[in-house]
């Protein structure tokens, strides 16, 4: 069942309101996540951290690698209370998707996972976490799918990060019916708004503007400078394709795989260098772009002292787009190096927003369309089992009586009186049915529901199959 819950996009203008215990939005949650008279209230819920809230020191010890994916889902799917589970991890974000049978429960073992994840104390980062609940969360998904919750708005990155968690989640076999139409749903969504507007114009994504901040840094352009690209992830190769489409033809790429490097550098005709060749690489490049997925530093403070010293006073520009970072927050203490981070990517992609910032209200109604279209979808297939259940009780029932009497007729009058009862039977089903589709995924249509398990003894085994579509 879908009930109003309570998004968290500060950036939309939606609701921003956390749950606590003693809200009414949680009480809300509470009686959606039961189960009530044989019929399931499917409860989704999103609990996570994103770069709106918390800091990037403590986002980054939230992050969740992609060879630490599976774990995670396996972890969080022990819990009790959760039936299925997603967990999408960015540079920007790390959420938990869960459908879950009690809403407490669901959120206090997600609460644990962060806590383990972090190695911080529920008061540490308590104050960043947002949570929301069925419409909330729907909403959220698909604001965030759009680009309307990214830090670089309208980012075209987001899109394949949330195919690849739902991707890994059925993988590990922790993404069921119920979240795979929920993210197959948010994708159609994402996909929409970037077609229909054009909130994708211009630097939309993470990469690219990494590559521009550089090149605004460095005096406005690129060109004639050698740059090292760290990391051949997805941000990597775009952050090579947007170099080599600002006019750089020195473009080194390094990678922990050497492999991997070897491979991005010959698609996208660039040199490569291993990880054992990284100091002498960046005494002489003129800047540096990181976006790997370690799990703690690749650069410390000392590595980066000694670069410097061998470059005898030849500046360095450093771009961190990893989280966690990739090069120690010191390394800008060093004497000739500038670093810059996400923060820094962010405020630099702030001040030149305004064309697609006109386009957020238009992305906002389809996201809204498509959250409605979603839960209609939704309410209807949460009916279709007793509707079908209904059906097949009193078609069985005018069946049996039927054939209790059918031999005593004529061919003629067996076939008018098999008419005449299918036809009885259509008209008094409609009003019921009507009702029932009508108020679906309302609490009214709960009631309507169990008033006909009640009065026909119905018993639509079918349910789960149905829940398919969520």
């Amino acid at each position: 069942m879908l009930v109003e819950g309570h998004g968290s996009g500060q950036n939309r203008g939606h609701g921003s309101d956390r749950l606590t215990p003693r809200s009414a939005a949680y009480d809300g949650a509470l009686l959606a996540s039961r189960w009530f008279g044989g019929w399931s209230f499917v409860s989704v819920v999103v609990v996570g951290l994103n770069h709106h809230a918390a800091p990037l020191q403590v986002l980054e010890r939230m992050t969740v690698p992609p060879a630490g994916v599976e774990k995670a889902l396996r972890s969080l799917q022990q819990a009790p209370d959760i039936d299925e589970v997603l967990v999408l991890s960015t540079c920007n974000r790390t959420e938990v998707y869960a459908v879950c049978e009690t809403f407490h429960g669901a959120v206090g073992a997600i609460h644990g996972f962060f806590a383990e994840l972090s190695g911080l104390d529920i008061a540490e980062f308590g104050k960043y976490l947002q949570t929301s609940f069925e419409h909330g969360s729907v909403r959220h998904l698909f604001g965030v799918a759009s680009g309307l919750d990214s830090a670089v708005v309208g980012e075209t990155e987001i899109l394949g990060q949330v195919r690849r968690a739902w991707d890994m989640a059925r993988e590990a076999g922790t993404c069921g019916p119920h979240l795979s139409a929920l993210f197959r749903h948010s994708l159609e969504a994402g996909k929409r708004a970037r077609t229909e507007t054009a909130i994708s114009r211009g630097t939309a994504s993470v990469s690219h503007a990494a590559v521009e901040l550089a090149a605004a840094t460095l005096g406005g352009s690129l060109v004639g400078r050698s740059v090292l690209v760290l990391g051949t992830g997805e941000i990597g190769v775009s952050m090579v394709a947007a170099l080599q489409t600002s006019g750089v033809s020195d473009v080194v790429v390094a990678n922990r795989t050497r492999q991997k490097a070897v491979n991005l550098a010959r698609r996208l005709g660039a040199s490569y260098v291993g990880l054992d060749e990284l100091g002498a690489t960046l005494e002489r490049v003129d800047v540096l772009l990181t976006a790997t997925s370690a799990l703690s530093s690749v650069l410390q403070v000392d590595d980066v002292e000694a670069v410097m010293a061998a470059r005898r006073g030849k500046p360095l520009l450093i771009v961190d787009t990893a989280l966690p970072r990739d090069v120690e927050p010191d390394v800008a203490k060093i004497e000739g190096v500038t670093l810059l981070d996400m923060v820094g990517i962010r405020s630099f992609v702030e001040a030149g927003l305004e064309e697609r910032r006109k386009e957020i209200e238009h992305v906002e109604a389809i996201v809204e369309a498509e959250v409605a279209r979603f839960e209609a979808d939704a309410a209807g297939r949460q009916a279709a089992p007793v509707i079908r259940a209904l059906r097949s009780r009193v078609e069985n029932l005018r069946q049996s009586e039927f054939d209790r009497y059918a031999a005593r007729l004529t061919p003629r009058e067996a076939e008018l009186v098999d008419h005449a009862t299918r036809q009885l039977m259509a008209k008094l089903l409609h009003e019921p049915t009507v009702a029932l589709k009508s108020h679906a995924g309302t609490i009214k249509g709960q009631r309507i529901a169990d008033a006909l398990r009640l009065l026909f003894d119905l018993e639509d085994d079918d349910a789960g199959v149905e829940s398919e579509g969520l």
